[in-house]
């Protein structure tokens, strides 16, 4: 069913606003997608990586003997290789001065090398790569390199970590805290003093996985002192960057290109090293060199994500409105914290949600242990962030006896407190500012979507059965749109037809359809005429990449901007040579025309002759700050005490990105994101026993929902722009995935409430379940 949409302004262009269907699914419906597992060149070579088993070791020889002697080996490679020392900076490993000036963090390097030459820091490590002829003869002489490990102590979590006599992961390092940072806003102390109830809970979210269908890959060529990179990356502007610094390579003879990726979520976000040896080993070897990681090694070596433990104080008078929030959290980072305060900072930032709270304050902590890396994943610290906030609300109302809707409606920011300031910083360095939106009536839209006969008649069908049903909401703001910058270059030609390439990577957006849609407005012609280049670095120096709910926000205003350059150059150019003034002029296919006098017009091959300019135009859009987008979820559960199972009966979104460029697009956008929401909250969770061993590597023990778990979301859009930018946009991207496990934990304690069951950690399986049944009951 289409989400109906509310508060739409005055009528837009005819292109941007419809509900058109995504071009690319025709290509890959009929699988004629090109992934890189599809990419492939005469006499090619195959690499496959052997990996730590160990958590934490010491490596001593490493001997490829017996993998040389191995048919069909070309080669083995290990860290003496390779380029030593750390992998590049990637994205926003570095906050900016004016952060760090506020902030004066404790913000400690640490990128992982391409290989390690000292230890190995989690199990599924990279320690060598054996280059082969085929991928059996590689993976044959992978399992045959002899390495020499001497177990060290593992750190499996972050008690572990934190502990005065816990080994220390990297030199130099005095304990295994990587970063460490508070934000302060108000006076905490004295709201927290003259609350009527303050709530103190300790709440968890769990390790997940971003489990993108397909997992990495790359494939490099070079050929006359050019390379060319295949990969399966969010970002191939940075990868581009980084490829130079550890290749030696300029940038402009390096290109990368990101075909159709199978999803990323995040995972495919960061910078990984095996996408760099793949590029060294055709530069060194000669020849085209192709990896593609099988699942397993996707579990153990892709980035994981989550992982939070916040202990939380709330304050509130006896009215229900907030007094205080305070927050201690700690990350765990895995062996490597790539990316430096992101996912913390993420987490802090949103932590107020769309709330008002007049003190605030938060200590983000990040700590390293044996464990794979964690980074951004659809949310990036948002997810927990809403978790430890509207959990700690749904506990002030039960001590208050207060229904949990009404202490939302109360605290809730109103349409006239906004643009409101958080007091402190985003992560850019800029102020954070919430963007004017209408909260309250995101909320009752929410709840009113739930109040339907068909639902009142499936929770009493549940209760005949001797289940317990229950309802729970969770309010959100999502930051997105996030600088510094993303390019777009459009460009005419004779017959009249564009093309457009941006700086974005698409992994199942929709950007080929969403783009065409905006350069058609902006210049005047019809989106089947724009042929739309994502991921791909040729004919644009420079990008950044699909990443934090950006693309649309970032990307969108930069294809805007460039194609009205082109119109307005195109117009100046065919009124000087027809002597009419530009707002006379109309396009008509390869022919600017006079308006009502269709036989004086210029050709654009005319045009172009005189001047090429004129056709093309290159614009970089740099955001003044990060767009705020909210929403309202509500979600109704039933649950079997006996056995502790849930279902999610009936799910409700209210969202407001701004104006909806494609709305199809932005249904299905959220969709998925709530499909994910509700992972988090019920099913996925990667497991590691106490030696820092993975017990989820696999696919029968990571619980992944599947339709039959997702229940039909509905969904209705306000639509607020935002000031930031010209096409008033805001990132949509997360936002389905961020308050779902809120929403369902909320609902969950709800039906339990005959137990008086309190929920403190996801995900909330049926053994879980039934624990806090149990537990309850004691």
């Amino acid at each position: 069913m289409d989400s109906p949409r509310a508060g739409r302004g005055e009528a837009g262009a005819p292109w941007v606003g419809r509900r058109l269907r995504r071009r690319e699914d025709e290509r890959l419906l009929r699988g004629r997608g090109r992934f890189v597992a599809d990419v492939s060149f005469p006499g090619q070579l195959h690499a496959a990586f052997v990996r730590s088993p160990l958590a934490h070791a010491r490596i001593g020889a490493i001997d490829p003997s017996a993998a040389l002697a191995t048919p069909g080996v070309v080669a083995v490679f290990t860290a003496a290789d390779l380029p030593p020392g750390p992998m590049p900076p990637f994205l926003w490993d570095a906050p900016p001065p004016q952060l760090v000036e506020r902030l004066r963090p404790l913000l400690r390097p640490c990128h992982p090398p391409l290989l390690p030459a000292d230890r190995a820091r989690f199990a599924g490590q990279a320690l060598a790569v054996v280059v082969g002829e085929s991928r059996y003869a590689a993976e044959d002489g992978a399992e045959r390199v002899a390495v020499d490990l001497e177990p060290l102590p593992p750190v499996p979590d972050v008690e572990a970590a934190l502990h005065p006599d816990a080994p220390r992961l990297h030199e130099g390092w005095d304990d295994n805290v990587a970063v460490r940072f508070t934000v302060r806003a108000g006076d905490p102390e004295a709201g927290l003093a003259r609350a009527a109830v303050v709530v103190e809970e300790r709440f968890w979210v769990q390790r997940q996985a971003g489990l993108p269908m397909e997992t990495r890959g790359a494939v490099a060529v070079h050929e006359g002192g050019r390379l060319t990179l295949f990969s399966a990356t969010q970002n191939a502007h940075p990868l581009r960057r980084a490829m130079s610094r550890v290749s030696g390579l300029p940038e402009e003879r390096i290109r990368v290109i990101a075909p159709d990726v199978g999803g990323g979520f995040g995972t495919k976000g960061v910078l990984y090293p095996e996408d760099l040896i793949v590029g060294l080993l055709a530069i060194g070897l000669g020849r085209p060199v192709k990896w593609v990681e099988d699942r397993l090694e996707h579990m153990q070596s892709a980035i994981h994500a989550r992982e939070q433990t916040h202990r939380v104080r709330l304050g509130v008078d006896a009215e229900g409105r907030i007094t205080a929030l305070v927050d201690r959290f700690v990350v765990d980072c895995g062996a490597f914290n790539p990316l430096g305060l992101v996912v913390p900072y993420n987490t802090i930032a949103h932590l107020p949600g769309p709330y008002r709270v007049p003190a605030f304050e938060a200590e983000g902590t990040g700590v390293v242990t044996t464990k794979v890396p964690t980074a951004p994943y659809r949310g990036a610290g948002r997810p927990e962030a809403v978790f430890a906030m509207e959990r700690a609300l749904e506990r002030a109302a039960r001590a208050l006896g207060m229904d949990p809707v009404e202490l939302r409606r109360r605290n809730l920011l109103r349409p006239d407190e906004l643009p409101h300031d958080l007091g402190f910083p985003y992560r850019d360095g800029e102020p954070a500012v919430l963007d004017p939106a209408d909260y309250p009536a995101l909320l009752e839209a929410a709840v009113g979507l739930l109040r339907d006969e068909e639902t009142a008649l499936r929770a009493e069908e549940e209760e005949r059965r001797g289940r317990l049903v229950g309802t729970g909401v969770a309010c959100y703001v999502e930051g997105t749109g996030i600088g510094p910058f993303e390019g777009a270059r459009v460009e005419l030609a004779a017959d009249g037809r564009a093309s457009v390439r941006t700086g974005a990577c698409s992994q199942g957006q929709g950007h080929e359809t969403v783009f065409a849609q905006v350069c058609a407005d902006a210049l005047g012609v019809a989106p089947d005429r724009v042929e739309v280049t994502v991921g791909d670095t040729e004919g644009l120096e420079r990008g950044w990449g699909t990443v934090a709910s950006r693309s649309a926000v970032v990307a969108g205003n930069a294809v805007a901007a460039a194609a009205r350059r082109v119109r307005a150059r195109l117009l100046r150019a065919a009124a000087e040579a027809l002597e009419v003034a530009p707002e006379d002029l109309v396009f008509a296919g390869d022919r600017v025309a006079v308006a009502g006098a269709p036989g004086r017009a210029a050709a654009l091959a005319e045009l172009a002759a005189r001047d090429p300019e004129v056709l093309r135009a290159t614009e970089y859009f740099e955001p003044p700050r990060v767009t705020w987008a909210a929403g309202v979820h509500a979600a109704r559960v039933s649950v079997d005490p006996e056995t502790g199972e849930v279902r999610v009966l009936a799910y409700a979104v209210a969202h407001d990105c701004g104006p909806l460029l494609n709305p199809a697009i932005v249904d299905g956008q959220v969709r998925g994101g709530v499909a994910q929401g509700i992972a988090g909250a019920l099913y996925e969770e990667v497991v590691y026993d106490d030696q820092a061993q993975l017990l989820s590597a696999t696919l029968a023990d990571y619980l992944v929902p599947t339709a039959i778990e997702v229940p039909p979301v509905r969904l209705v859009h306000l639509e607020t722009p935002s000031p930031t930018n010209p096409l008033g946009l805001k990132g949509l991207g997360e936002g389905g995935a961020i308050p779902g496990p809120a929403a369902i934990a909320n609902a969950v304690e709800d039906a339990l409430r005959p137990y008086g069951a309190v929920v403190r950690r996801t995900p909330l399986s049926p053994p879980a379940v039934r624990a806090l049944i149990e537990g309850a009951g004691r």
